[in-house]
């Protein structure tokens, strides 16, 4: 897929905006996908010599900001934000995004916005924040931080329906194998590829609930069976160590295992759950949580969700070292704080059921984490269901939603649903088809509830 016509003549003129420019200030949002999109815009105006100062931001915060500089650029935000309020007749302003934007009014000083979805591309499976910058990176003749655009849109969940990257996307990947970077593999989708062992990755294998899910003892019995050795003298294998004939073993058995445990209408989407292409950065060693790019954006969240975006964007901008044992300790306290949150909701059984949904509420997790607790419990309770958290916070609730991919693949897609719900309670949300989330105002979430479970009926089971 080419940049389209319209796209590309406005990826020229931010060049020219940024050539004539000498104080940038850039802003950009604080998940993997932002932090990697601030990454290729910083490296960008180190290498052009630019003076610049960059911020990571969440998207509440950005129509608190006073445009003060010659050049304000937001990466993977800006679209979908009033930008308009905080413009000055002064303000020039480059927007690298996304997000569905708002329309403008009383737009004031000069606005470039750069975004998929003007030119008829969908931002949510096409192209991310950091696969826009990528693009503008690339009129520079900077085709090296491809990989960098490729990250990103792991990082956004970009191929997490389809099982590989389309649209745009699959041309910066292009950009990225064609220079020697990245190697896309025909693998099994089983998060920990590089760094767990096999019987450990296939107990959190959690779409739908099999025999096997968070049962470690029933994963080695499995892989007896299958005749696929589970250690090589006393190292654990990983998923990265099978050869393909004991992948096909395992994907068979995958496959003939969740067809006994799925309604028959979501058969035919099985072998999409059990298969995927994955994306191996070739410089990076084996074994580390930096080789496959799936568990690199993990490593990026968890900097994030630790407050600590300067290693991220350390690692990001290629220090290695003594900067992986500080990764290292940030990913052993943010998977020990995701532990501890799990347990909670078990011990004190915070999972409710309704028709059609399960959720939890609870004040004790932090709201950047609600998802990803989200994800991790729907191991426990009904694949059939999709899972909401709602993070009461000072100022609001937060609300995230996963579900098995079986429900997106059968066409539902909860983003499009969140943001409608959200919007009858008074808050606003949005997202992918199989993770999303919204704000929404204290004291409306049994509304929003039961709003959201009406609107399920007869789309769940």
């Amino acid at each position: 897929m080419k940049t389209p016509p319209g796209l590309d003549k406005g990826l020229l003129k931010a060049k020219r905006l940024i050539e004539s420019s000498e104080d940038i200030k850039v802003y950009s949002h604080r998940d993997c996908d932002g932090i990697t999109a601030g990454a290729i815009i910083s490296i960008l105006l180190e290498r052009l010599g630019k003076e610049h100062e960059i911020e990571f931001i969440n998207l509440n915060q950005v129509e608190e900001i006073k445009i003060e500089n010659e050049l304000t650029i937001f990466t993977d935000m800006g679209s979908g934000q009033h930008i308009e309020e905080i413009s000055t007749s002064n303000s020039k302003i480059i927007i690298l995004d996304h997000h569905p934007p708002l329309p403008r009014k009383n737009m004031k000083g000069e606005l470039l916005e750069l975004n998929p979805m003007k030119h008829g591309i969908d931002g949510s499976t096409h192209i991310s924040g950091g696969g826009m910058t990528y693009l503008l990176s690339k009129k520079f003749n900077y085709h090296d931080l491809s990989w960098m655009g490729v990250l990103s849109a792991i990082g956004d969940l970009q191929n997490s329906l389809t099982g590989k990257l389309v649209g745009l996307n699959s041309q910066i990947l292009e950009d990225s194998v064609s220079i020697g970077q990245i190697d896309i593999l025909e693998d099994l989708s089983i998060y920990g590829r590089q760094t767990r062992p096999l019987f450990i990755a296939l107990s959190y294998f959690s779409d739908v609930n099999l025999p096997i899910t968070n049962n470690k003892t029933e994963c080695i019995l499995l892989l007896k069976k299958l005749g696929i050795p589970y250690k090589e003298d006393e190292r654990y294998r990983r998923l990265c160590d099978l050869n393909m004939e004991e992948k096909r073993k395992l994907f068979s058995e995958l496959v003939k295992m969740l067809s006994r445990q799925v309604p028959p209408k979501y058969v035919k989407y099985i072998p999409q759950l059990v298969f995927a292409e994955a994306y191996d950065l070739r410089r990076e060693e084996k074994y580390t949580p930096l080789r496959d790019l799936t568990e690199f954006s993990t490593a990026i969240n968890a900097c994030s969700r630790n407050n600590d975006i300067k290693l991220a964007l350390r690692i990001l901008k290629g220090e290695r070292g003594p900067v992986l044992d500080e990764l290292e300790s940030v990913s052993r306290a943010h998977r020990r704080y995701l532990a501890e949150k799990v347990e909670l909701i078990e011990t004190h059984n915070l999972l409710k059921q309704k028709r059609n949904l399960q959720y939890f509420k609870t004040a004790e997790i932090k709201d950047n984490v609600i998802g990803t607790i989200a994800g991790m419990i729907l191991g426990y309770g009904d694949w059939r269901k999709p899972i909401i958290g709602l993070g009461i916070k000072e100022h609001g609730t937060k609300v995230s939603l996963r579900c098995s991919r079986l429900l997106a693949l059968d066409g539902i897609h909860f983003g499009s649903i969140i943001s409608k719900i959200a919007e009858k309670v008074g808050g606003s949300g949005g997202g992918h088809a199989m993770a999303c989330g919204a704000y929404i105002p204290h004291g409306t979430e049994e509304k929003f509830l039961e709003l959201l479970d009406n609107s399920l009926k007869g789309k769940i089971g």
